[in-house]
């Protein structure tokens, strides 16, 4: 599996690109902003995105949502508790004295459980509720060269020795603990996982180390 990662915007949100090595179809997670440095590399791997997958609502993971959609066509997914959010992003970021377009409403809406595909790869959605009501982690195992891999992609649930505010609308540091340690911390210790802010890390180190969340 093809997986390019960047940081976009003034918030320096990670977007990620996962691509199809065989089939090339894509899917954008989180393309908060930046559009044309996310179409140039998708245009360097000879990608074509399929669907946009928003991991939560928050104008600085998804403020790229309308143009890559104009361009490309592919399909905007949230989870159903976060897309009335895609409709109010240009008075969240203006809130930060930032700019955003809204986006389109979501053409999937997302549940727990739900798997979305792109050419020979599969993405499970496990719901991780806390950061925002409809946050969610995308998990899927793939072959690198014969070598089998997981990953999880969690947006802003979980940091490399953090966890994700709690303190917007929305937002409860209970309910957002709870959500690492079921269903997070409940994946294998080797899962490689990619945030939404700042380095990747893996699931064994952040359930032994992460001072929020962490058990020892």
């Amino acid at each position: 599996m093809i997986i390019r990662q960047m940081a976009l915007g003034p918030i320096q949100a990670n977007c990620f690109i996962l691509g199809c090595e065989q089939t090339r179809e894509a899917v954008v997670i989180d393309p908060g902003d930046d559009t044309d440095r996310i179409l140039t590399t998708l245009a360097a791997e000879q990608l074509t995105v399929v669907h946009i997958v928003n991991t939560h609502g928050h104008f600085d993971h998804v403020g790229a949502n309308k143009r890559l959609k104009e361009v490309t066509g592919a399909d905007i997914l949230i989870h159903s508790a976060d897309a009335p959010m895609l409709a109010q992003l240009s008075n969240a970021a203006a809130a930060w004295g930032l700019a955003a377009e809204n986006s389109p409403p979501a053409e999937r809406l997302l549940e727990d459980g739900d798997t979305i595909t792109f050419g020979s790869h599969t993405l499970t959605v496990l719901h991780t509720p806390g950061h925002t009501p409809g946050g969610i982690c995308l998990y899927t195992e793939y072959s690198d060269n014969g070598t089998r891999k997981k990953a999880v992609f969690v947006g802003d649930t979980l940091f490399a020795g953090s966890i994700g505010r709690t303190d917007f609308p929305g937002g409860n540091f209970d309910t957002l603990i709870n959500s690492i340690r079921t269903k997070l911390f409940s994946l294998d210790d080797e899962v490689a996982v990619y945030p939404g802010h700042m380095g990747n890390t893996n699931i064994g180190v952040e359930k032994r180390t992460n001072p929020f969340c962490g058990m020892g």
